[in-house]
């Protein structure tokens, strides 16, 4: 595929790395993102799985070189698995170098054999704790065992596996250890996330769960040789080494750090909207040209006008911020 012009935002960034939520739906109400009875777009606001298909060619045709599929959980979408098909030809072309997915690892067990197939070399799994009773309590409805054993999958699979830790105060203080222990043993890369304290959850409050990556760092060193990398994956990550076992451990600290000057990063949702930013609230409508003509010109224009907008850097405002599951979940699960 021939890019005539690639994407470029207003400060020289190139748009390389394509985040596509495929669906708002979970098998998982983790208490940090969704609330337990949540109400779900109605299936025709999604974005149809040959509608999603054209988007992200038209991005890759581009210039963008990196899809991360998202969900809520990517692989409870119905026939996803033709999405992924579908993909598998713009890797052989070589105009798109990675195909990956976050995901919270309930129905690898299923389909890690057939996402390895299709050209995932790699994928981001959400697990917050190694205790059972921890785990049912936060997931509500997940459950430890069978993570566990899609985890296991991926790895037989020959897919790498990252472990995307979200970082609770109170709830998963006294494993920082165990599951930095078990991601060295097991060979997974591992990334803590600092929580969001946005919005309200009922009855969750995430301002008593926010556990800043600082504190974590610094236990850490505790009891490690922490060694800064310069290693970037396109994401919000910062990584150092812990020498003692060799092992990358990143940080995702959006509270924090700013990390935007190197962003290469937009997101689309599943029904269709374009943020160019995580932390600012415009947004483009990709839906409507998508549907408006079985040519991609007013689709391209679309994509091309919002990229024009995407701003220097996120500007997050707590006050004023209300949480939606989605925007929790991108938030929570933006591990590169």
């Amino acid at each position: 595929m021939t890019a005539i012009a690639p994407l470029v935002d207003p400060f020289a960034r190139p748009i390389q790395y394509l985040r596509v939520s495929v669906t708002d739906r979970c098998d998982f109400r983790c208490t940090y993102c969704m609330a337990e009875h949540m109400t779900f777009l109605p299936k025709k606001e999604l974005l149809s799985l040959e509608e999603l298909d054209r988007l992200c060619t038209a991005f890759i045709g581009l210039g963008v070189e990196k899809l991360r599929i998202t969900g809520g959980e990517p692989l409870v979408r119905k026939g996803i698995m033709t999405f992924f098909e579908g993909m598998t030809r713009h890797l052989q072309s070589g105009a798109l170098r990675e195909l990956t997915l976050t995901t919270n690892g309930s129905q690898l067990e299923r389909f890690a054999q057939p996402l390895a197939d299709c050209g995932v070399r790699r994928v981001n799994v959400s697990l917050d704790t190694l205790d059972d009773e921890k785990f049912a309590r936060i997931t509500r409805w997940g459950r430890l065992p069978q993570v566990l054993r899609g985890i296991e999958a991926a790895r037989a699979a020959g897919l790498r596996v990252k472990i995307n830790v979200v970082a609770l105060k109170g709830f998963n203080e006294d494993e920082l250890f165990g599951i930095t222990d078990w991601c060295a043993r097991e060979g997974h890369d591992l990334t803590f996330i600092e929580v969001m304290p946005m919005g309200d959850m009922s009855e969750e409050t995430r301002l008593d769960q926010y556990w800043p990556l600082k504190d974590l760092r610094a236990r850490l060193a505790e009891r490690f040789t922490l060694t800064d990398l310069a290693e970037r994956t396109g994401g919000p990550a910062r990584y150092v080494r812990l020498e003692e076992t060799g092992q990358k451990v990143g940080f995702i600290t959006p509270l924090t750090h700013n990390f935007c000057e190197s962003c290469n990063r937009v997101r689309v949702t599943c029904t269709g909207e374009l943020f160019m930013c995580l932390g600012q609230e415009d947004k483009a409508d990709l839906r409507a040209p998508l549907r408006a003509s079985a040519d991609d010109a007013l689709l391209v224009e679309a994509i091309r006008d919002a990229i024009a907008r995407k701003p220097k850097g996120h500007d997050f405002d707590y006050s004023r911020q209300t949480v939606s599951g989605q925007m929790s979940r991108h938030m929570s699960h933006t591990g590169g």
